[in-house]
């Protein structure tokens, strides 16, 4: 099993900056890559980005790219997501996700483990 808790969630104006962490316990050696999902009211979980533990690969939505960075940091099991020029529509749970192994990244059956989540509210 692997234990995903995310923060870094809160409230900030339009244009703004917000970096979410997502810390990951357990049997985290048989995390092949880690994701960032959101959803928003009424709507369906969306794909932000995706990142393997190597650091070799990584993938991002054309909703976000150019605008949030992944990253992470193995030493810390710990994966982030740095959101710049925020919207309003950016507004949603932000999820993290851990896939056990390689498989359609940026759909949410290819994760295995997921994050209870931390609300991002972005003001205009």
């Amino acid at each position: 099993q692997v234990q995903l808790v995310e923060s870094g969630g809160g409230l900030v104006q339009a244009g703004g900056s917000l970096r979410l962490s997502c810390a990951a316990s357990g049997r985290t050696f048989s995390s092949y890559a880690m994701g960032w999902f959101r959803q928003a009211p009424g709507k369906e979980r969306e794909f932000l980005a995706f990142i393997t533990w190597s650091g070799g690969s990584n993938y991002y939505a054309d909703s976000v790219k150019g605008r949030f960075t992944i990253s992470g940091d193995n030493a810390k099991n710990t994966v982030y997501l740095q959101m710049n020029s925020l919207k309003p529509e950016d507004t949603a749970v932000y999820y993290c996700a851990a896939a056990a192994r390689p498989g359609v990244v940026v759909l949410t059956t290819g994760y295995d483990y997921w994050g209870q989540g931390t609300q991002v509210t972005v003001s205009s």
